[in-house]
C-alpha cells in the first residue's frame, strides 16, 4: 500500500481504493517517537492486515508482524543477575527505558539509578542515547517485561564505609546542610552523616550552638 496520511497515533495506508491504520505500536518491535521517523506520504510499504472489522469497515495493518518477534526465545539470552549493555532510549520523571537489544528494552526504576540520591530526578541523572551497563534484576516473560539496575552494577557506597569505619571513630567533613535540627556532615562521596543538635556541644545550647555553624565549614565529629 501506499502511506496516504501519517498522524500522532499512526498512519493511514492506501490499499487500493480502501484505507487500513498502521497504528505506532505495530510498525517497528523497536521504539518510535513519531510515525514520521520510519514513514512520509507517499512511501510504499508492505503491510500484514492483523484485524478486519467488516461492521465498521476498518481495517488494521502491521509492519512489524512481518519481522520475527526479538522477544521468542529471549530467556535463552538473557537471565536474571545478568550484566549487559544498552542503549538509554527514552527518559522520564520517574524511569529510564534501556534498549538491549531491537526490539528489547528494559525498565531502570529511579530507585535503581543511585545507592545514595534516592529523590533525584532521572533526567538530570542520565542521558537519552547514553551507552550504559546495567544488572537484570527482573524477568516477567508473560508481560514482556525486564527490570535492570543502574546502581547495582556500582559499588555500595553505604557498604564500603561500614567496612572502613566503625562507631567511636572520628571523621572530618564539611557540613552540606543546616536544618532546625543539625547539621549535614559529608562523610564519604554522595554520603551525609547527621550531627543532631543536641550532640553539638556540652555547654551551649542547641539552638545557639547551631547558629555558631556555616555551610562548607570543614567539622570534626565522632560516629
Amino acid at each position: 500500500g501506499v502511506v496516504k496520511n501519517v498522524t500522532d497515533y499512526g498512519a493511514f495506508v492506501d490499499l487500493g481504493g480502501v484505507d487500513g491504520l498502521l497504528h505506532l505500536t505495530d510498525i517497528s518491535w523497536q521504539r518510535i517517537n513519531h510515525p514520521s521517523d520510519k514513514l512520509g506520504v507517499g512511501d510504499t510499504i508492505r503491510v500484514k492486515i492483523i484485524k478486519f472489522n467488516e461492521e465498521n469497515k476498518r481495517i488494521s495493518l502491521g509492519m512489524k508482524q512481518l519481522q520475527p518477534d526479538p522477544w521468542i526465545g529471549i530467556e535463552d539470552k538473557y537471565h536474571m543477575d545478568d550484566v549487559v549493555k544498552g542503549r538509554v532510549t527514552n527518559v522520564t520523571d520517574y524511569r529510564v527505558f534501556v534498549e538491549l537489544e531491537p526490539g528489547i528494552e528494559g525498565l531502570v526504576h529511579a530507585s535503581e539509578l543511585s545507592w545514595s540520591k534516592k529523590s533525584s530526578n532521572p533526567q538530570q541523572m542520565i542521558a537519552q542515547d547514553q551507552e550504559v551497563e546495567v544488572k537484570i534484576i527482573e524477568m516477567n516473560l508473560e508481560k514482556r517485561r525486564i527490570g535492570l539496575s543502574l546502581r547495582q552494577c556500582l559499588e555500595n557506597p553505604w557498604q564500603k564505609f561500614a567496612a572502613e569505619h566503625s562507631a567511636g571513630d572520628v571523621i572530618t567533613g564539611a557540613i552540606q546542610n543546616i536544618t532546625d535540627f543539625g547539621l549535614f556532615v559529608q562523610v564519604a562521596e554522595d554520603i551525609d552523616g547527621l550531627v543532631h543538635m543536641n550532640d553539638l556541644s556540652w555547654e551551649e545550647s542547641a539552638d545557639k550552638c547551631l547558629k555558631s555553624y556555616e555551610k562548607g565549614q570543614v567539622v570534626q565529629a565522632k560516629i
